[in-house]
């Protein structure tokens, strides 16, 4: 950091990667809360003799330089912290008033803390914040980071999904005939890929070709989360789901069930390829690649679940498990950290997953080769999402979409409250909404949705204006 950056930040008010401390003559003790918090997050500068009143910086300068910088870089490099830390040291001149900067590196093993492993923090905006222990055992799986789908289980091939190891060695055989995997026996086979492991079915392995009973015996609630949303968030929606996706028994059952529901939700224009409809466009592949990317690097050990919400403007896809790296070093080259190696080998193995990175770059120029929204990566530091958003040309269209399809599905579930609404206009035809709200239970926006869905279906209609007119049931 040169001197002019410093002023630079000394300039303005906050910053995430920049804290200061007094330090005139001695190192301020939660200087090392400000250690372990850089040291989790993404890295950050310290300053000594500098004096923060409100919302402005003043300039102290430290008394005995050299003694400062000895002391800090000295227990930062012996047993107080547990594992060594090497700082970037500078030192700047105001006046004849000397600043020490120290730049403390993100670490590669997480979490580093000092004392005790209670002594864990992570930087959250301008300020050091201590973690949960939730949020501690999140770091140190992370710090596992590629070994933990390789793990071996007290299981055999004998409690694996027989339907599922022949589904996917046919849709092996259908796209790659000629593979010498092919060839194989079962035992050999799911050996090869790495299912079993000297007999013994491996974490990917279970995840992967599992049974609901053998996936309990290591993940008691095994679950990929998938929710269609009839508007922009919970608030505005009539009810928390339209559709919610039933439980399956694997990852590979999984993926089909949701790309197969998934893709209805993407606008796929009419264009040939050869003499076929080309349907499998770069917007098609995105949505693909943010699944497989789900199911790959997802943290099947958080208690958090992998989810993907389908909203009125946007697909969300929520990962357990923060990113290995920065997603901006991520997306700057082909770096290909898997969580789980194994699982993405077996999605390799069958063309659903490339063998470069996380497939970022894939994802946003696909979803701009169609839609003008830049898809939003962001995370925490046990979490990650992406969100593709539509146009806005396509929420309505996808809005119509949707009630076309899920047309009988939502007859069912409202079925009852359809009732009670047609029952009220025929003793009052002259009912209130406020009313209708009240005889129903349903808030506004619902009283409005099931209105709107009789009015379309033909069964009522209005007569007359908003105020004075009435209901007729036609049907």
């Amino acid at each position: 950091m040169e001197k002019s950056e410093l002023v630079e930040k000394l300039e303005d008010i906050e910053w995430e990667d920049f804290e200061v401390k007094e330090a005139k003559s001695e190192i301020p003790k939660n200087s090392w809360e400000t250690v372990s918090a850089f040291s989790n997050t993404a890295g950050g500068w310290i300053i000594f003799g500098v004096r923060k009143n409100k919302k402005e910086y003043e300039i102290v300068g430290v008394k005995n330089p050299e003694k400062i910088e000895q002391d800090f870089t000295t227990v930062l490099r012996g047993q107080k912290f547990n594992q060594k830390i090497i700082p970037d040291c500078k030192r700047y001149s105001f006046d004849s008033k000397t600043v020490l900067a120290f730049y403390i590196p993100l670490a590669q093993k997480k979490p580093v803390y000092f004392d005790n492993v209670k002594n864990s923090f992570i930087r959250s905006g301008s300020g050091d914040q201590r973690l949960t222990w939730q949020e501690i055992d999140s770091l140190y799986r992370q710090s596992a980071y590629g070994t933990k789908d390789k793990e071996t289980t007290g299981l055999s091939i004998t409690d694996l999904d027989t339907q599922t190891i022949q589904q996917y060695r046919q849709y092996l055989k259908n796209i790659k005939p000629e593979h010498h995997y092919n060839m194989l026996s079962d035992i050999d086979f799911l050996t090869k890929i790495r299912a079993l492991d000297r007999g013994k079915v491996t974490i990917a392995g279970l995840l992967v070709f599992g049974t609901d009973d053998s996936i309990a015996t290591k993940f008691s609630d095994f679950k990929i989360d998938y929710l269609e949303i009839f508007g922009t968030s919970y608030t505005d929606a009539p009810r928390r789901y339209e559709f919610r996706l039933p439980d399956y028994p694997n990852l590979f059952q999984y993926f089909f069930s949701i790309y197969e529901r998934i893709i209805k939700k993407i606008d796929i224009p009419f264009k040939m390829k050869g003499a076929f409809r080309d349907e499998n466009q770069p917007q098609v592949k995105a949505i693909r690649e943010a699944l497989v990317n789900l199911l790959m690097h997802s943290d099947y050990f958080s208690t958090m679940k992998p989810r993907i919400r389908v909203f009125l403007n946007r697909i969300e896809f929520f990962n357990p498990g923060a990113l290995p790296k920065p997603y901006e070093v991520l997306q700057k080259g082909d770096i290909s950290l898997p969580r789980n190696p194994l699982i993405t080998k077996m999605f390799r193995v069958i063309d659903l997953a490339e063998n470069a990175g996380y497939g970022f770059d894939k994802m946003i120029k696909g979803w701009l080769s169609h839609y003008s929204i830049k898809p939003i990566i962001s995370g925490d530091i046990d979490n990650y999402r992406i969100e593709f958003f539509f146009d806005e040309k396509d929420v309505v269209k996808w809005g119509e979409n949707i009630t076309k399809e899920s047309q009988k599905t939502v007859e069912k579930t409202v079925e009852k409250t359809v009732e009670k609404i047609i029952l009220a206009m025929k003793k009052n035809p002259k009912i209130t909404q406020k009313e209708l709200e009240i005889v129903t239970g349903l808030k506004r926006r619902g009283v409005e949705w099931n209105i709107k869905k009789l009015k379309k279906l033909g069964i009522i209609k209005r007569i007359g204006p908003a105020k004075g007119g009435y209901w007729e049931v036609i049907k």
